[in-house]
């Protein structure tokens, strides 16, 4: 009876998981430090530098345009971003359990997709803005209106989160009974749909759903990228040129990263990839891509600049004031 008892517990327990264990952290205990600490610097460089672009932006009335109203949002976006991933990432590298309950991990694929979905959108509208300024410029304050600006600022957010919200129920209600190995650093779809004990053929319509929606995207920006640079190419000035380039250029690097390492994740369908080059793309577009934006952003534009001392400089004297 005994034996048969505990038989039963043993299936119950089996039959359902609470938890999930990552297993894309490196092994070995004393080298973690060597991947928390550049991970950690990284994280407090991506929240100062987003926030310094955000209240720069903010701050000096010469950028309240819907250009750089747009970059503040997509910087105010990407400290969250990271936020869902980076320090759960950081506490899995110091602890002895590696672990992420259910609900946590939903809630960390929820947020992070979303803030994602949300700066692809932007990314697009962002595109089509510089598209109206550069080919449109005259009827360009007639048509992008700060109205039209704040509607499509809360529109990407909501669209979003919302978008996000059939899948993430869909998932929650799939049994968990076997192995709870993910094979990744953060809660991911492909990862723990493969954990289920159902049917998951689902996964193939959402990858097709999400390769539909990138390549929606990128062909949009695409688009107004290859017009605009006609366009730019016509300028009779090279000064003139030079200064809607430089405008570009930072748009096209932010655009570029954002995208590209967002492809290699989800535009691959059945072709897997070695474990460690998953890992690798998981944190190009999860902590590098984010991390490059505030420096694209503030290098490469002079309006930035002046604007990012300005702060810095108002920080100072509030100091010495006190």
């Amino acid at each position: 009876y005994n034996l048969a008892a505990e038989t039963m517990v043993r299936s119950n327990q089996t039959s359902m998981v609470t938890e999930f264990l990552f297993s894309g952290f490196p092994k070995f205990e004393d080298g973690n430090l060597l991947f928390f600490i550049p991970l950690l610097i990284i994280y407090i460089f991506i929240i100062v530098g987003n926030l310094i672009v955000f209240f720069a932006v903010r701050m000096d009335t010469h950028l309240h345009n819907p250009m750089y109203n747009f970059i503040s949002i997509f910087s105010f976006l990407e400290i969250w971003y990271t936020t869902a991933t980076i320090p759960k990432m950081l506490s899995n590298l110091v602890s002895k359990k590696k672990t992420i309950s259910i609900i946590g991990c939903l809630l960390q694929m929820y947020f992070f997709h979303s803030l994602g979905n949300s700066e692809g959108i932007l990314l697009t509208t962002m595109a089509i803005d510089r598209y109206v300024a550069i080919c449109n410029p005259l009827r360009y304050p007639t048509i992008m209106t700060p109205r039209l600006c704040t509607q499509l600022s809360i529109g990407s957010c909501i669209f979003g989160f919302l978008v996000l919200l059939p899948e993430i129920a869909w998932i929650s209600t799939l049994p968990f009974c076997g192995p709870n190995q993910i094979h990744q650093i953060f809660c991911d779809f492909e990862p723990v749909l493969r954990l289920a004990c159902t049917d998951t053929s689902m996964i193939l319509i959402e990858d097709v759903i999400h390769a539909i929606a990138i390549i929606f995207s990128v062909l949009i920006i695409a688009l107004s990228y290859i017009r605009i640079i006609t366009v730019i190419l016509r300028i009779p000035s090279a000064e003139g040129r030079q200064k809607a380039f430089s405008t570009c250029a930072s748009h096209l690097g932010v655009f570029l990263m954002f995208y590209g390492s967002v492809s290699l994740m989800y535009l691959r369908f059945s072709a897997t990839f070695p474990p460690i080059l998953d890992k690798i793309i998981a944190l190009m577009f999860a902590v590098l891509a984010p991390c490059f934006n505030p420096i694209i952003y503030s290098l490469r534009n002079k309006d930035m600049k002046i604007a990012i001392k300005k702060l810095l400089c108002l920080q100072k004297m509030a100091g010495w004031h006190h």
